[in-house]
């Protein structure tokens, strides 16, 4: 079974043009790794597209940098992104709260 990966739906638009392609996971349960195929789905669980991972890494939200913001939906200001991934995850995220960035190529 292929691990799968939800999207906001604002989101697939912007994976499927190409311009989001990285994504944030904090909480990683999937094991993410190189290499992985993945079924991108929108938040009905219904699937878009696939793709495979070509990098991960780990690190917290006050350490990412410009390579690793580079293909994702830019925020206005540290304040925005944390209260996004908030919401996102129900918990309270934070400059040290830790993530894996995903970097991906779409296949179909």
């Amino acid at each position: 079974m292929r691990k799968r990966l939800k999207f906001a739906d604002p989101l697939v638009p912007l994976v499927l043009n190409g311009s989001k392609n990285t994504t944030w996971r904090i909480n990683d349960d999937k094991d993410l790794q190189p290499t992985d195929i993945l079924s991108l789905q929108k938040t009905d669980q219904t699937q878009f597209a696939e793709a495979k991972i070509l990098w991960v890494k780990e690190t917290t939200f006050s350490e990412l940098t410009s390579e690793d913001k580079k293909g994702h939906e830019p925020f206005k200001s540290d304040e925005e992104m944390l209260k996004t991934y908030s919401k996102y995850y129900s918990m309270e995220v934070n400059l040290s709260t830790r993530l894996k960035v995903v970097k991906f190529k779409i296949l179909n």
